[in-house]
């Protein structure tokens, strides 16, 4: 049976990858669950082992978690946002695993930095002092702010805050609220030196991240490969036309899955550019779901088909948050089309999940009159190939002992979608 965490109407419309609002409803829902259940860990923790912190650290974990607090009675949805941004779950899952002492008091230091950003965003009063060790205060979805002293001054008036280093070489000051400038607007009533903003790309809310420190894994996840792109090598021209291109492609072939890419995802975080010859790459961070981490295609088509499957990828890691679908301990690897490395049966799930939702663009795209024949070549030529590789790895998924009774269901699903994939016309209605 479907569990009861997800609508017994959602489970099977998120198998077959198709968007429906309630779906993305029920993984925004599982997103905020685990982004609260991270948050009391570390106030837990932070309680457990307040022994080990320094009194002044203490201190100002108290004061920034007090702010919080206040900042969500006054705007609870403004606080949320903030809580729920992509970066704000990756510095959770570091602070956490920080080794206790020094290593966890300067991670968790980083709390000031959210509670002054959900404070702004709610439009509660923030005055007073914040230490910023790192000397750089990262107000998420917002932007950062340098701070060579180490401290900042924070104030409030009519509608906006003020935040400015202690020693006056760095200042902002942000109106409520700052949550939906216009595309590429910086998200600041006026500013000084030091002060760097986030950028919204066009038509809707999603950042260009190329700012927050948790933007990008630790080397010791296994993604140190990946290598952020400077704000220098990430042209806001090129990413600004190149998005606007992509999401009219794809709103013409597929407008659910337009509208579902542009609600699901949260932030964009450009990676650096593949050498010569390579080709281009992305990632989705499970402690940062709602975060597509990208190297920016050469094309628009590209980078439609890129969204859409990190999107996949942040919808399977949210929803296995709600219903785990793969079983603990197995040590078993299989090899699949799409990659040279034999693979764990979560990552066969990950793949195949993003991949079915791409042979499903590329269906759409294929027999819809709405794409450039350019792209409808592409399309054939790739549903082709994807459409027997998905299927090759959902029956290995079927066949292994690996998945839960939900994750057999939910496989189940994804083979009923594919097999429906280039069978009848009504498959692109």
């Amino acid at each position: 049976m479907t569990p009861a965490a997800v609508p017994a109407e959602v489970f099977p419309a998120l198998a077959g990858t198709r968007p429906t609002p309630r779906g993305t409803e029920a993984l925004r829902a599982a997103v905020h669950a685990r982004r609260m259940l991270l948050l009391k860990s570390l106030l837990v923790r932070s309680d457990r082992q307040h022994h080990l912190l320094g009194p002044a650290a203490r201190r100002h974990f108290e004061q920034a978690w007090a702010l919080l607090v206040a900042a969500e009675r006054t705007d609870p949805a403004a606080v949320r946002d903030v809580l729920d941004y992509p970066t704000t779950g990756a510095w959770l899952a570091v602070a956490l695993a920080a080794p206790p002492g020094v290593a966890f008091e300067r991670q968790s230091a980083h709390l000031g930095g959210v509670a002054v950003a959900a404070a702004v965003r709610a439009g509660h009063a923030v005055d007073g002092t914040l230490v910023v060790p790192t000397g750089l205060l990262v107000l998420p979805g917002l932007g950062v702010l340098h701070c060579p002293s180490g401290r900042v001054r924070l104030s409030s008036g009519p509608g906006w805050s003020r935040i400015a280093d202690d020693t006056g070489h760095g200042e902002v000051v942000l109106a409520r609220p700052a949550v939906r400038p216009g595309p590429g607007a910086s998200r600041r009533a006026g500013g000084g030196r030091g002060w760097f903003a986030l950028r919204t790309l066009p038509g809707g809310t999603i950042r260009l991240d190329d700012l927050d420190p948790y933007r990008l894994p630790s080397p010791d996840t296994g993604r140190g490969a990946l290598r952020a792109a400077d704000r220098s090598d990430a042209p806001w021209g090129t990413w600004a036309r190149r998005w606007r291109q992509a999401f009219e492609l794809l709103t013409a072939v597929d407008g659910q899955r337009a509208a579902e890419t542009a609600a699901v995802l949260r932030a964009v975080v450009p990676l650096a550019a593949p050498g010569a010859g390579a080709t281009p790459v992305g990632a989705t961070l499970r402690a940062a779901p709602g975060a597509a981490l990208i190297q920016l295609p050469g094309t628009a088509r590209e980078l439609a088909e890129s969204l859409v499957h990190e999107t996949h990828h942040t919808k399977l890691a949210a929803l296995d948050e709600l219903v785990p679908l793969c079983r603990p301990g197995g040590g078993a690897v299989h090899r699949v089309g799409w990659r040279p490395d034999p693979r764990p049966a979560s990552a066969v799930l990950q793949g195949a999940y993003a991949h079915l939702a791409l042979t499903d663009l590329w269906w759409r795209v294929r027999t819809g009159a709405a794409a450039a024949p350019a792209w409808r070549r592409r399309a054939g030529e790739r549903f082709e190939a994807y459409r027997a590789e998905v299927g090759q790895a959902l029956s290995l998924l079927l066949e292994s002992d690996e998945l839960t009774t939900a994750g057999r269901e939910f496989v189940q699903g994804m083979e009923r979608h594919h097999a429906g994939l280039g069978v009848t016309a009504q498959n692109v209605l």
